[in-house]
């Protein structure tokens, strides 16, 4: 993993972790919808589906006891390792990944809370004498595991932006669900687990300062939190979400890839028990336990724990009572209404404002259009609607017509939103941002080693602090020299404000060193030296390769310096490139790995074309 994966171009194969991403979203949606179709049919064969669900489990520990039915045992229980599952991939998001970048950040999340809001407005305007007003929560959150399966199902063109944009949506608008159950639908609030549940919380905070041993305590304090949370008579799977946002998450770090480099080395030469040990523990933690936790809780989620959930919930009797009480109940269409009508006008509408007002940038290559197919495909409130007419509504013949308008609307949503987006991709096709150099090697501008006339252009975006550009692992090298004098290598800047700090001024001061004709020597000292970069280190590598010091001061400080630095981070961000290092060969961009056997293949390749 690198900085390029921790950044804004984060595609739908990293966030699932590989090119059979969208096949598992595309598998795990369908037995999702199997599961679903299951519980109807289940349900409409006669009483033991009710009777099954509510069997009891019950959990005894000395005068101690609790009991769940498995229906509660599922909404509690597994579905707070869903909400997990999901706010992990939110954190690392947030943290290291696309939404480091606040100001595209900002948007999705006022659209949720535009599609929390707008949706339980119409709900109220059309159920309002229904005699279940109160169960407004049914409309307003949106399940992320059909809006994801969904937006694989349709494939529309590029899509990694929008899952990103709808990901993000969905996690801020189940957060606020979850915490309308805890406010709006919780009758008896007791505060001492719920202290219980906050100081586990802490706890978990404190965990990551530990030496070893941080996995087990992780676990035995997310199951306090989720009894104290369940005890103090909070919607438990709000523990989910609530220890996911304390796990850490961090690019992996040069040291440890290289400690991992070493061990095994070791292990090569004196195979034994202590250095596998050593050296499957180290490249273990050489990646975050937020990225560990992910891929192994992936598809458990996907393929045992969602399928379960729509199995114990879907289970509406379609009888013909049923639906014709529907078709005439004002809560059945409040329901339809809310969410999809609600959801695409919330969303939509709140993006738009959010644009106008400047509040926000949606990704390159993301579109009005597009967020409203994805505004539409919100409708989709399967999981948490399902979740919310169990807890909002007493009435069972009342459930069953909330339960027929989200099924319903559900349906509705889908249709929508794929007609919406294959329109858009049929009439106004979306050019994947980035794809083509915006900038094509120019030897009177560029800084480049090799023959300006080489047939092979390889084109690297980076920063001097990042641990895994190509000229600190000295990977460009060794290309480089396999190519012999068919290759020219071109360097442009782009340094990482927010996760280096000191690359920008370490570019100013590369430029500066070129301005003295003495740009490669000065490189080595910045490769060698990437923890000392600060101001008087740069003037001491300057000072030890004999340049001016005087004129490298005020070239370091100059407009032009700056100007030049700062053109090449403005055709990054207009290319959507965000991460180092990136690499185009040629004018297209490169993608999957860069280690010098892939970057040789890919050149060759390049040839052909």
């Amino acid at each position: 993993m690198s900085e390029t994966e921790t950044a804004a171009d984060s595609r739908l194969t990293r966030l699932r972790r590989g090119v059979a991403g969208a096949e598992t979203e595309q598998l795990g949606a369908g037995m999702l919808l199997v599961a679903t179709l299951a519980a109807i049919a289940w349900a409409n064969l006669g009483s033991g589906y009710d009777a099954f669900w509510h069997t009891e489990a019950r959990v005894a520990v000395g005068d101690w006891s609790m009991g769940l039915d498995l229906y509660h045992l599922v909404n509690d229980a597994l579905m707070a390792f869903f909400f997990f599952a999901v706010g992990l991939e939110v954190k690392r998001e947030l943290t290291i990944g696309e939404l480091t970048d606040r100001s595209r950040a900002i948007v999705p999340a006022t659209a949720a809370l535009a599609g929390l809001l707008v949706p339980a407005l119409v709900f109220l305007l059309i159920a309002r004498d229904s005699g279940q007003a109160h169960a407004w929560g049914v409309v307003i959150s949106t399940d992320t595991a059909f809006l994801v399966g969904a937006l694989a199902i349709i494939r529309p063109h590029h899509p990694s932006r929008l899952r990103v944009f709808l990901l993000t949506l969905a996690v801020v608008d189940d957060i606020g669900a979850l915490g309308a159950i805890a406010i709006f639908y919780t009758d008896d609030l007791r505060i001492t687990p719920l202290l219980v549940a906050v100081a586990a919380l802490g706890l978990i905070a404190l965990v990551r300062l530990l030496p070893s041993g941080r996995g087990p305590l992780y676990a035995a304090l997310s199951v306090v939190v989720w009894f104290g949370l369940h005890e103090a008579g909070v919607h438990a799977t709000l523990a989910g979400v609530a220890v996911a946002l304390l796990i850490p998450v961090a690019a992996p770090r040069r040291h440890d890839v290289e400690r991992v480099v070493e061990l095994t080395r070791a292990f090569r030469q004196s195979p034994n028990p202590a250095y596998a040990a050593a050296a499957g523990r180290q490249l273990r933690e050489s990646i975050s336990i937020n990225e560990r936790l992910q891929q192994s809780f992936a598809p458990y989620v996907a393929f045992v724990i969602l399928p379960i959930f729509a199995l114990a919930n879907a289970g509406v009797v379609l009888d013909a009572a049923t639906l014709e009480r529907s078709a005439s109940s004002s809560l059945t269409w409040g329901v339809v209404a809310g969410l999809v009508a609600g959801k695409l006008l919330g969303i939509t509408g709140a993006t738009l404002l959010a644009q106008k007002v400047r509040l926000g940038v949606l990704a390159p290559g993301l579109t009005i259009g597009r967020v409203a197919g994805g505004a539409a495909l919100s409708g989709i409130g399967f999981t948490i609607s399902l979740l919310i007419v169990g807890i909002a509504i007493d009435d069972p013949e009342a459930q069953d017509e909330a339960r027929v308008g989200v099924l319903a609307a559900s349906v509705l949503a889908f249709a929508l939103g794929w007609v919406v987006l294959k329109a858009l991709d049929a009439r106004r096709p979306v050019v994947q941002p980035g794809a083509v150099l915006l900038r094509p090697f120019d030897p009177e501008r560029d800084h480049f080693k090799g023959r300006a006339d080489a047939p092979l252009v390889l084109v690297e975006y980076g920063d001097f602090e990042c641990p895994f550009c190509s000229r600190a692992t000295g990977m460009v090298d060794e290309v480089i020299e396999h190519f012999e004098g068919d290759l020219v290598w071109v360097w442009r800047h782009l340094p990482l404000h927010q996760h280096h700090p000191h690359a920008e001024l370490a570019a100013r001061a590369y430029e500066a060193a070129y301005l003295q004709g003495r740009h490669f020597d000065y490189a080595r000292l910045l490769w060698a030296n990437q923890a000392q970069l600060e101001r008087l280190d740069l003037l001491r590598y300057a000072d030890e390769i004999g340049l001016d010091l005087e004129r490298f001061e005020a070239d370091l400080d100059s407009d032009a310096v700056r100007r030049r630095v700062r053109e090449d981070e403005d055709d990054a961000d207009l290319m959507d490139v965000s991460g180092t290092p990136t690499f185009f060969i040629g004018t297209a961009r490169h993608g999957g790995q860069w280690d010098a056997p892939t970057l040789i293949a890919a050149l060759d390749a390049s040839r052909s074309r």
